[in-house]
C-alpha cells in the first residue's frame, strides 16, 4: 500500500516509518523536517496544514493516511493543543473530500482524564489536560462527522510509552539520561505507585503499521499491552537496563491529580491485528 505518515520524523513516525517498510510498503513520510529520514521513504515537505485545493495530490494520493503530526505532545497543558486543533480537523476532512478512503489518527489515553482499572472503546471520556481536551474533541468531531461514510477511520490510541529516550526526548526517561549524564547520584520522582500501561515506542510503531494497512478492525484500537506496571519499577527496570547511575529520590514531587492509581487498556483489538 502507499501510506503517507504525518509527523513523520517524529518520536513515534520514525518507528513506524520503520515498521511499514519492513512491511513492505510504500512510504510517503510529511514532516516539517526530514534530516536523517531513509531514502527509502517518499519525502514530502508540503505543510500539511496548507489548504489551499490540491492537498490530497501534494501528499502524494496515498491508499492510507497515518496521521500523527502533533505539536508539544509531552506538554500537556501547552497552548498549541487547542490553538492547532481545528486545522487538524480540516486537514482530515480535505484530505478525505479530494480523493482519502482511509485514515489512522492518533489518539492519547489522556482522552479519558481520570480513570481506574481497564479503558476500552466505551470508557466515558473527562479529560483533565488541554492535551487530553483536544485529542478528545478531534475524536469526537472526526467520528461525528463520518458516522454516516463509508471512509475507513481508525483512532489509535496510545498509553505510556518509552523507548528511543536520547538526550532530546522530553519523557522521564529521556530525564533520567540527561541527569546521570550531567553526574547527578538522585533523581527526584513522585510516589512511583501509580501503575500504567507501558509500551516500547518500538512495539508501538509495529502495531500503528499494522492496525493502519487493515480494515477489518475499525473505531478506537488501543495500542497497549494490556498490562498495569507500576511507574517505579518500570523506571527502576529503565535504571538498570541502562546502567544509569543514579537512583530514585521518591516523594519529591506529588502524583498528578489526573492520573490514575491504576489504569491500563484493552489489548483485544490490538491482539486480533497482531495475530493475523
Amino acid at each position: 500500500m502507499k501510506v503517507l505518515v504525518t509527523g513523520a520524523n517524529g518520536y513515534i513516525g520514525r518507528h513506524v516509518v520503520h515498521a511499514l517498510l519492513q512491511q513492505g510498503h510504500q512510504v510517503l513520510a510529511a514532516d516539517v523536517n526530514l534530516d536523517g529520514m531513509s531514502d527509502e521513504v517518499q519525502k514530502i515537505t508540503a505543510d500539511v496544514f496548507d489548504f489551499r485545493p490540491g492537498l490530497f495530490q501534494r501528499m502524494g494520493e496515498p491508499d492510507v493516511c497515518i496521521h500523527l503530526a502533533w505539536r508539544d505532545g509531552f506538554k500537556h497543558n501547552s497552548d498549541a493543543h487547542m490553538a492547532n486543533l481545528s486545522s487538524h480537523y480540516q486537514f482530515i476532512r480535505q484530505m478525505t473530500d479530494e480523493g482519502l478512503k482511509h485514515i489512522s489518527i492518533m489518539g492519547t489515553m489522556h482522552e479519558v482524564g481520570y480513570w481506574e482499572g481497564e479503558i476500552d472503546e466505551n470508557t466515558p471520556c473527562n479529560p483533565m489536560s488541554m492535551y487530553g481536551i483536544a485529542k478528545d474533541a478531534l475524536r469526537r468531531a472526526v467520528f461525528s462527522a463520518y458516522a454516516q461514510k463509508d471512509t475507513v477511520i481508525q483512532w489509535l490510541r496510545a498509553y505510556y510509552i518509552f523507548g528511543d529516550d536520547g538526550e532530546k526526548s522530553n519523557s522521564i526517561f529521556g530525564k533520567l539520561i540527561r541527569a546521570a549524564n550531567e553526574g547527578k547520584k538522585t533523581f527526584p520522582f513522585t510516589s512511583g505507585k501509580n501503575k500504567y500501561d507501558f509500551i516500547s515506542v518500538q512495539e508501538l510503531g509495529e502495531m500503528i503499521a499494522r492496525a493502519s494497512t487493515q480494515d477489518e478492525v475499525r473505531g478506537i484500537i488501543n495500542c497497549c499491552s494490556g498490562k498495569p506496571v507500576s511507574l517505579g519499577e518500570q523506571v527502576e527496570w529503565f535504571i538498570k537496563e541502562n546502567g544509569l547511575d543514579i537512583r530514585l529520590e521518591y516523594g519529591v514531587f506529588p502524583d498528578r491529580q489526573y492520573d490514575s492509581p491504576a489504569v491500563w487498556g484493552s489489548a483485544e483489538k490490538i491482539r486480533k491485528i497482531m495475530a493475523v
